[in-house]
């Protein structure tokens, strides 16, 4: 049996999505800059689709500009805003948990002589508000805290905390990528000046990416060169890309409640399976204000990457964090973050659910990792 509990990492692109961008790639594939009548055409089709992105996001379709990655959206945020109001202030705050895609850039300002100060978390992953308040000073231009963590599903408080930021005078920006559709998301309600989305995580196309930009805002462009995207973000627009972007989100959202009640049930029997047949197994990250699809969980006794190969062999794809990371094995620095003890912050895997995943598949898992665990703890070093 073939089973995939790594969809934090990437999802399966539904098949309305996939038939929709072949549309668009092999019949409708003129350049919507193009003045002419099939230019004009695939354009209007494009400012559909991002009007209906906005609709959903509660946002102004001007406001979102459509990228390669999340990735590319984050750097573009990070430092285009920072770059752009440097007069205001050079100080920035970003979470010790933010995807490397925030961390990077905010360490690349460092060199252009900003600060960067990194918000800690408690054992569950949550954001210590008060002493993020500590940190906020006149000269804090940008605080970047992810809405929930990709590795371990802590949700965040963002709308309070973006309250906090705002009120300090300092622009806000949070990484959504991981909450559709377990969170709905109004920039307006939440307060956000800046979020970022990126389709592949909803069962959409890889390589596209989205910022969500207050466009009262200074920031600096992406890309030069080019009118489009209001001149933030020049270059030929991937027509297929944002339809598909615009679709995936869509049917998302469509029946969420049924889908999001199926995932969480599905998740918490695998959980309890999983205590029942295997010892010595704690749950990362808070308990309750997580991702229904998210289970971050301590083996203690075994390396987690040693579960990952066995299962893998088995037919089973997980992980043990961040896809971005998957290939340098050094130790999270995400549970780093949630002091749990040195010797096991390397027997850690996460198993991460979609709406199509069954309870055969997890049945199947359970039966593999009981007799994984079984055998790796019986030479284990670790104790």
């Amino acid at each position: 049996m073939q089973v995939y509990l790594d969809n934090a990492a990437t999802t399966q692109m539904d098949k309305a999505v996939a038939h929709i961008m072949q549309t668009y790639s092999l019949e409708k594939f003129a350049n919507p800059s193009s003045i002419h009548y099939l230019g004009e055409e695939v354009y209007n089709d494009v400012e559909k689709a991002k009007a209906k992105v906005a609709k959903i996001l509660n946002a102004a379709p001007q406001d979102l500009i459509f990228t390669g990655s999340a990735s590319e959206a984050n750097n573009f945020i990070i430092k285009g805003v920072a770059r752009a109001n440097k007069d205001k202030g050079k100080h920035i705050i970003v979470s010790e948990i933010e995807h490397p895609c925030v961390l990077g850039p905010a360490k690349e300002l460092v060199q252009e002589g900003f600060k960067v100060t990194y918000a800690p978390v408690d054992k569950n992953g949550r954001i210590k508000i008060t002493e993020l308040k500590k940190m906020i000073s006149d000269d804090t231009v940008l605080v970047s805290i992810i809405t929930a963590n990709n590795e371990i599903g802590t949700i965040q408080d963002i709308k309070k905390i973006a309250k906090l930021v705002k009120k300090s005078g300092a622009f806000f920006h949070t990484d959504a990528v991981q909450v559709v559709p377990y969170l709905k998301i109004d920039v307006k309600d939440l307060g956000v000046d800046f979020l970022t989305l990126s389709a592949h995580k909803f069962h959409g196309p890889k390589g596209v990416g989205m910022a969500y930009i207050n466009r009262s805002v200074k920031i600096k462009a992406l890309i030069s060169g080019g009118e489009q995207n209001h001149g933030l973000r020049a270059g030929t627009i991937d027509v297929a890309g944002i339809i598909g972007f615009s679709k995936a989100l869509d049917l998302a959202y469509r029946n969420r409640d049924k889908k999001i009640e199926k995932v969480k049930k599905l998740r918490d029997y695998f959980l309890e399976e999983i205590n029942k047949n295997i010892k010595d197994v704690h749950l990362n990250g808070h308990d309750k204000l997580r991702l229904e699809n998210n289970l971050n969980l301590r083996f203690n006794g075994v390396e987690g990457e040693a579960i990952l190969m066995d299962l893998s062999n088995q037919g089973i794809c997980v992980s043990t964090g961040s896809a971005c990371s998957a290939k340098n094995l050094r130790t999270s620095y995400v549970l780093q973050a949630l002091r749990i003890d040195p010797k096991y912050l390397n027997s850690n895997v996460r198993f991460t659910l979609s709406k199509n995943t069954t309870k055969a598949e997890l049945d199947y898992t359970v039966k593999k990792l009981k007799e994984t665990v079984k055998r790796l703890r019986s030479f284990s070093p670790i104790k």
